[in-house]
């Protein structure tokens, strides 16, 4: 019986939004494609610190397809952990990873400082950080950039290839070609599709070729409204809010959906009337996102290149004001109205945007817009399911604020979107389907089985299958 060329273990991700983590056997060689972490609730911190179901220091390399934390959030550990093999990701997504993985590990240090003085208070033995900031100075060493379209064989007989993901800056498409004892075989790995016709990025690449596709279903069960009727929406949204008088919080993902949001603004500022706000951006990590963005242009589509050459760029306001220091952030609190806030954490389970919503919810002329998805087991989630009090800093908060869920923001693709990717590949390849909820995998099976005739495969944490 002739060995399978490739072996996919599915350790992350399966049946849920976050934790990436895909372990590829080739030869006598083993690959891991993407180290996320899982994010939710508080009892995903043990899963975070639990092994990683391998041996790290066993591991010949690692490949990325993009830098948000729930594909990225882990590496510091694998390193620390023994792993000492290269990295590979697009250039924009390292030097984004660098920007997230050092948040990250100031999150752990403090998260952990906060845990051992409870510890403490009732004499339990104290924790470590997941890690630590060397950790992260350990692992950036090992990162190995590769540009969009440039084929690299990263083992013997085995090729890596990155596409344009349209997701987030250097978001890819990850193809793995093997040839080995006469045996060819290539794994596309969709990593997170972005939506065609989404500005400042480029739509996703059609793929043609595969023998295995690998494919994210986030929104696999529902289709986002049109953009445009969602930007009209944002627009009466914000006013309604100004006549009422008071603040709006929206909770925006530092990475991406930031950087969205800010380019609607800038382009309908007139429109909008925003030069009556103040309008905040209250998140050093997502100051630090724009301005790589800014640095990596080139990525841009079309229409954003254009407005950058007519000397209009897309992220720029002149009522914008940057929040760097505690300080400033913290007296924002002191105003009751007029004041545009975007903060994180997308998801409201950490960050400035806690102290917001804090100082806010209860008041019947706040507006929160969520942009973005909200997992289960935070905050963010509990505020669009309609809950009437949400405990913040261990404090009841009344929720009398208007909620506002705006999805056709999303940096997803929908059900349409990602099934009329799937349909580009020649023959219609097997397909399993990771980076989604259940019934969000269910739907995009069946529309998957519908249009395809193709019997989609709903991974589960531990499973394998041979390429």
């Amino acid at each position: 019986m002739k060995k399978s060329l490739m072996r996919v273990r599915f350790l992350g991700a399966a049946g849920e939004v976050t934790g990436s983590r895909h372990l590829l056997n080739f030869d006598d060689k083993s690959v891991l494609i993407d180290c996320g972490m899982i994010q939710g609730g508080r009892g995903e911190a043990q899963r975070n610190h639990a092994g990683f179901g391998f041996d790290p220091r066993t591991l010949d390399a690692v490949v990325i397809s993009h830098a948000h934390i729930d594909h990225i959030g882990r590496l510091p550990l694998l390193v620390k952990r023994g792993f000492s093999g290269p990295i590979y990701m697009t250039g924009a997504t390292a030097d984004l990873s660098r920007i997230m993985l050092e948040d990250s590990a100031r999150l752990a240090a403090a998260d952990a400082e906060h845990e051992n003085r409870r510890r403490q208070r009732q004499g339990e033995e104290t924790v470590e950080p997941l890690y630590l900031l060397r950790d992260v100075t350990d692992t950036l060493r090992l990162i190995k950039p590769l540009d969009y379209a440039e084929p690299r064989e990263i083992l013997p007989g085995l090729t890596l290839r990155y596409e344009d993901a349209g997701h987030i800056i250097g978001a890819a498409i990850v193809e793995l070609r093997a040839a080995l004892h006469g045996q060819r075989r290539t794994l596309v790995f969709s990593g997170d599709i972005g939506p065609s016709g989404a500005p400042i990025l480029r739509d996703p690449t059609p793929m043609r070729e595969a023998d295995f596709v690998m494919m994210e279903s986030t929104y696999g069960d529902r289709l986002h409204r049109p953009r445009a009727e969602t930007i009209t929406e944002l627009g009466e949204i914000l006013q309604r809010a100004h006549e009422d008088g008071g603040n709006v919080l929206i909770p925006a993902f530092a990475v991406g959906r930031t950087q969205e949001i800010l380019y609607w603004m800038s382009r309908y500022f007139d429109d909008w009337k925003l030069s009556r706000w103040q309008i905040v951006l209250d998140s050093p990590m997502a100051t630090r996102v724009t301005e790589l963005y800014k640095r990596h242009a080139d990525l841009f589509d079309r229409d954003a290149r254009e407005r950058i050459a007519r000397d209009q760029h897309p992220f720029t306001m002149p009522n914008l004001r940057l929040i760097v220091d505690a300080q400033d952030s913290m007296a924002l609190n002191k105003r009751a109205g007029g004041l545009i806030i975007i903060a994180g954490s997308g998801m409201c389970n950490g960050g400035r945007i806690r102290h917001h919503l804090r100082h806010n919810l209860w008041r019947a002329n706040c507006d929160v817009i969520f942009p973005g998805f909200q997992a289960r087991g935070t905050l963010g989630r509990q505020l669009v399911d309609g809950a009437d009090f949400v405990s913040i800093f261990g404090e009841k908060i009344k929720v009398r604020a208007r909620r506002h869920t705006i999805g056709g923001l999303s940096a997803h693709a929908d059900q349409d979107q990602l099934a009329a990717w799937y349909g580009h590949f020649n023959g219609h390849p097997p397909v399993a389907l990771v980076h989604g909820e259940d019934e969000a995998r269910r739907g995009l099976a069946e529309r998957l089985k519908r249009d395809f005739r193709v019997d989609a495969t709903l991974v589960r944490p531990g499973q394998h299958i041979d390429v």
